[in-house]
């Protein structure tokens, strides 16, 4: 497979860049911090009108969903989301073994449609990525960044082989190439060069540039399940 390429003018990024510099680590992470601090406040906004229905409909429970993922380095920490599930949808999900086993021969997911753990309300912030907006939480706190490969469950990193360490060099994104390139359209093992392209070509412009798809790509409702 060809390294993926975003469709943008006058944009080349085919050939890898050496390491991230000094200057490219405070840029990015000055970036972080302020989308983080814009996205906060958003966060507070949206939450009033959420915790509604987690609080009177019938998805009561908990507003946010926290799950173990892999950070930069191998380094576990725990990742914010509206919580678009019922509650205790993990030990669901392990304990219906068929639904386990389509889980997992399905790149680690199942489609929003077909998978019973997920509510009305969780289906319908899933669709808008409304249900990712917690984690600029995790941005502020240095776990993860704006753009950056997208944080794995430990189960997932064998998709990378031996090329676990250069996947785990980068810090994990909210969003990212793959993203971009159709995010949950796109499964393994082709994901993983897509990750990797992103990797080895990091860049402020790439990532401005990544941001900017973004845009298009959540008012379109691209890939996301």
């Amino acid at each position: 497979m060809k390294s993926p390429q975003l469709n943008f003018e006058g944009t080349s990024i085919e050939k890898i860049q050496p390491a991230p510099g000094a200057i490219y680590i405070f840029s990015k992470r000055s970036i972080d911090v302020v989308g983080a601090i814009i996205g906060i406040f958003l966060l507070g906004i949206i939450m009033l009108p959420c915790s509604f229905f987690y609080i009177f409909g019938k998805n009561k429970g908990p507003i946010f969903f926290k799950q173990k993922r892999l950070g930069k380095n191998g380094e576990v920490f725990e990742i914010y989301k509206f919580r678009s599930m019922i509650k205790n949808a993990e030990d669901f999900l392990k304990k219906d073994e068929l639904l386990y086993k389509k889980y997992v021969n399905n790149n680690y997911k199942i489609a929003a449609e077909e998978d019973p753990r997920i509510t009305p309300f969780g289906l319908f912030i899933r669709k808008t990525s409304i249900d990712e907006i917690p984690q600029f939480i995790n941005v502020f706190k240095g776990e993860m960044s704006l753009v950056g490969p997208r944080p794995l469950v430990e189960q997932e990193l064998n998709a990378y082989e031996e090329k676990k360490e250069l996947f785990l060099s980068a810090k994990p994104g909210i969003t990212g190439f793959w993203q971009v390139c159709g995010r949950s359209n796109v499964c393994y093992p082709e994901r993983v060069d897509i990750e990797l392209h992103y990797v080895q070509n990091q860049s402020i412009r790439l990532d401005i540039e990544i941001l900017y798809k973004t845009v298009i790509c959540v008012i379109k409702r691209i890939g996301a399940y």
